[in-house]
């Protein structure tokens, strides 16, 4: 299992200029891959074959093992609760108590997650101060993955004082997972720690793309059944609860009027499903800023013919974000560079990783 990857050949292009009176001061460099559901590249910018860690993107892969196993159904989880466990909430009422309410149902505590605190998202997304710690560990933005997790553990009899180890049988689970999905071989996958102490996976860029379009796909999986199906349908049905109510991932579910699944990741990350055309996207922002993210991401989806008039209005205020100073003066833009080249037909970015 390799344990470190080499980007020193991966050539980012510009994706987003920053201007300040009226030239470019900064500039986001970054990579775009379009795939099917077969994982073949449609459309990139950039190296769609970049190894990129896919933080919390990664969240909805992570959830299969579980509802394929049928806990949904066993707790008795709601597709809010379900949404809850794909998504990086902001640490509102409703997310809170749907985590307590799906530890209570498992038969778990807020003891037992390992997840670790921090400020509620809330607050900054509202533009309110915080209160001072202590924060409850409900209130991490990954508290329904977590949560599910330990239900997962409850559900199949496995020890939770260790239920985030590389070798428990959960992650080794959650591994499988996600190379089938990624169609990336599971020696293949790069291993690292996320920010919840959870493992994490970094992939060539396109491989998460194909995983979305998975995801995202109306099909019966051979290995997962109706699973992936479920996490979509709860996903698109309750984005209020993979981000929160000032998020992207809401604003952009709400714009694709059901259609389009987004989440982000740390670092400046951000995959989406195009369930109608059954495409996955994946962007990466090289330098791990998130201030372009949604900039690129509108303008890639304008690339893809995918903006009719009523989500360009809806996403109007997140696609030329305005910078501004202490004193709330507009000092400058950002503005989305992004060209998508189409790819060669039926190309797949990384063969030799294919797990099929």
């Amino acid at each position: 299992m390799p344990t470190t990857a080499s980007n020193a050949t991966v050539v980012h292009v510009p994706l987003a200029a920053v201007t300040r009176g009226g030239i470019v001061e900064s500039v986001h460099r970054g990579s775009i891959a379009v795939c099917d559901q077969q994982g073949r590249l449609l459309f990139s910018a950039g190296d769609p074959a970049s190894i990129t860690f896919t933080r919390s993107a990664l969240k909805p892969l992570q959830a299969l093992p579980f509802v394929a196993a049928g806990g949904v159904e066993r707790f008795g989880y709601s597709p809010a609760q379900v949404a809850l466990m794909c998504g990086s909430h902001a640490g509102e009422t409703r997310h809170v108590e749907a985590a307590a309410d799906m530890l209570a149902k498992a038969g778990n505590t807020v003891a037992e997650l390992q997840c670790g605190t921090h400020v509620p998202y809330r607050f900054d997304a509202r533009g309110e101060p915080p209160p001072p710690p202590p924060y409850s560990p409900l209130a991490n933005n990954c508290s329904g993955k977590h949560s599910g997790m330990l239900a997962y553990c409850s559900m199949c009899g496995h020890d939770k004082r260790d239920y985030l180890a590389l070798d428990h049988p959960l992650q080794q689970a959650i591994r499988l997972a996600v190379s089938r999905f990624s169609g990336v071989r599971d020696n293949n996958l790069v291993v690292g720690i996320d920010g919840c102490s959870a493992p994490n996976y970094a992939m060539p860029l396109a491989s998460l793309a194909g995983a979305f379009a998975r995801l995202g796909a109306a099909t019966v999986d051979a290995t997962y059944g109706h699973a992936p199906r479920q996490l979509a349908d709860a996903m698109t049905i309750h984005p209020e609860m993979v981000s929160g109510e000032h998020g992207a991932d809401l604003a952009l579910a709400r714009a694709g009027r059901g259609d389009w699944i987004s989440k982000i990741g740390a670092e400046g990350v951000r995959a989406m499903s195009i369930r109608s055309r059954g495409w996955g996207i994946a962007i990466k922002i090289a330098d791990g800023s998130s201030r372009s993210r949604n900039a690129v991401t509108i303008a890639a989806l304008g690339e893809l013919g995918l903006l009719d008039t009523a989500a360009r209005q809806a996403l109007s205020g997140l696609s030329t974000p305005q910078l501004r100073n202490l004193r709330g003066l507009h000092t400058g833009d950002i503005r989305a560079t992004v060209v998508l080249n189409k790819a060669d037909a039926g190309r797949r970015v990384d063969a030799a990783a294919s797990a099929q």
